[in-house]
């Protein structure tokens, strides 16, 4: 199949991608997601790393930023380009695998109504390129395996490295290169320079983050471990592995699957072997920890959604079944049915009558109390009225007590709102201990007065010699313990600033 007709087809297929998120994004996607907020702050302190992320996706967003502004669809706009390449990707992946038409068809396929791709890409994180990064480097795996030439190894290198600066998850794509060589007969390749060089080009670009971590006391591992034993302690390997369906769409799951069988039992694909040790490697590193979001693994599935495609166009290609190739094609194309469920698409009166039409109930995988949304909608919500709302009470203190006020914050969304709509309400930077704003400290706060968004009055109480509730924030349809939240107003903080600080941390 010619290389024009080959883009041709996968291209079209990546801009119906584009096409849904720019539509959403365009529409306003219900609002600013919480951690988009925390974001968008960390894009005001640049640095070589963050308490919960590698750099590299907060200087992409510090870069987009300038140029589109921070509106929400000027937020969302990379992840929508990378999540468009992703498709382009998996499909000339499934080339490069030996497909022809109909292999790139129903990888693309795949990959567009993939349902957590959808979601990765609706919203601004690291984790669209986190996708974006695995494809290509499968790609330049595929071309290594069916090449033999040595040129694809540094290439390798850099994307893994760029990888790692994005998200340490790469570590998993990393180790299963790793083991892909060492499990196959590309083990040859040992003997030569070549993969040494793309190790220690990948490490080379990781290494600021690593730096930075030392620098700053393990500020990442303690992340990891408190998350573990906190918001992700009620996830199992059962979970884990039982949710990798549901995550990728049910429908896609005889693409995925046939994928597998290609990579690591077909005789057909014996020859990209390492890609299927790719996939079973990081599938077996996130079993093995015990308490892994389903999600960690779907970057993978770029591998076996073209892998898959391959694999059905020559096993449907028989006399007779061509019709099954076909079935599969339009299976897929419904999947998109689904796509309301994690891309803000519809008004949320519409989305919620929806998802109980289809039987589908609300979902967090932080343990977290539900109400009416699902925890990536409902994180959506509330945060310019929180803002507003504090604004209100700044503007009650005289002009003396507005000059030494803070605005204290528990978590970086609700601090995140006070930075990106407080400018405009005349609010001051906010602080928080949580994650990375405990690290850029308490300001120029001295103790005199803060208002204190959400929190327990008693424990105000001990801190503070006066405590006034100022108000409440009311929100229908954020994540229950986001709504009805009080601010406080507290003065004479009993002990230095500095002190109460160092108690406050709060990595999670």
């Amino acid at each position: 199949m010619a290389l024009r007709a080959c883009l041709g087809l996968i291209a079209g297929l990546a801009l119906v991608k584009l096409a849904i998120h720019l539509i959403t994004n365009g529409l306003g996607g219900y609002g600013i997601f919480r951690d988009e907020l925390y974001y968008l702050a960390c894009t005001r302190h640049l640095g070589l790393g963050y308490v919960d992320q590698p750099p590299l996706s907060i200087y992409l967003l510090a870069a987009s930023s300038r140029l589109f502004g921070e509106s929400v669809f000027a937020l969302r706009l990379l992840p929508a380009v990378f999540g468009s390449l992703t498709v382009l990707l998996v499909g000339l992946l499934a080339r490069e695998l030996g497909g022809g038409r109909w292999a790139q068809l129903l990888a693309g396929l795949a990959a567009l109504v993939s349902l957590i791709f959808l979601a990765m890409d609706s919203l601004y994180s690291m984790n669209a390129f986190d996708h974006l990064v695995w494809a290509a480097v499968a790609f330049l795996v595929a071309r290594l395996l069916r090449t033999g030439q040595p040129v694809y190894w540094p290439l390798i290198g850099i994307a893994v490295g760029l990888g790692l600066l994005n998200k340490v998850g790469a570590l998993w794509l990393g180790t299963g290169i790793a083991v892909g060589l060492l499990a196959t007969r590309e083990r040859r390749w040992l003997a030569t320079r070549w993969p040494w060089l793309a190790g220690i080009l990948a490490l080379t670009l990781f290494f600021p983050y690593v730096w930075w971590n030392l620098t700053h006391d393990g500020a990442h591992l303690e992340f990891i471990r408190n998350a573990t034993a906190g918001k992700y302690s009620g996830l199992s390997a059962w979970t884990f592995l039982s949710q990798q369906m549901l995550v990728q769409n049910p429908v896609t799951v005889p693409v995925w699957g046939s994928g597998l069988i290609f990579l690591l039992v077909s005789p057909s694909g014996r020859r990209f072997r390492m890609l299927g040790w790719i996939y079973l490697a990081s599938l077996l590193i996130l079993v093995a920890n015990g308490h892994s979001k389903a999600e960690y693994l779907s970057p993978a599935y770029t591998i076996l959604f073209a892998a898959g495609g391959v694999a059905l166009e020559r096993w449907l290609g028989r006399p007779g079944l061509a019709w099954a190739r076909v079935a599969i094609a339009v299976q897929l194309a419904a999947g998109l049915i689904l796509a309301p469920m994690v891309v803000p698409i519809l008004p949320v009166e519409t989305y919620i009558a929806y998802a109980e039409s289809l039987g589908v109930q609300p979902s967090t995988s932080e343990s977290k109390e539900l109400a009416e949304l699902p925890q990536l909608y409902a994180d959506m919500f509330g945060w310019e009225e929180k803002a507003a709302a504090v604004a209100d009470v700044y503007d009650s203190l005289s002009t003396e007590e507005r000059a030494v006020a803070a605005i204290f914050a528990e978590n970086y969304g609700r601090a995140g709102a006070i930075d990106y709509f407080g400018p405009e309400l005349g609010l001051p930077s906010a602080i928080s201990s949580h994650n990375s704003y405990w690290l850029w400290g308490p300001r120029d706060f001295k103790g005199e007065i803060v208002i204190v968004l959400g929190g327990e009055r008693e424990g105000l109480e001990d801190s503070f010699g006066s405590v006034e509730l100022a108000g409440r924030v009311p929100c229908r349809f954020c994540m229950p313990y986001e709504s009805d939240l009080p601010i406080f107003v507290c003065r004479e903080l009993k002990l230095p600033v500095a002190e109460v600080w160092d108690r406050l941390k709060n990595y999670s």
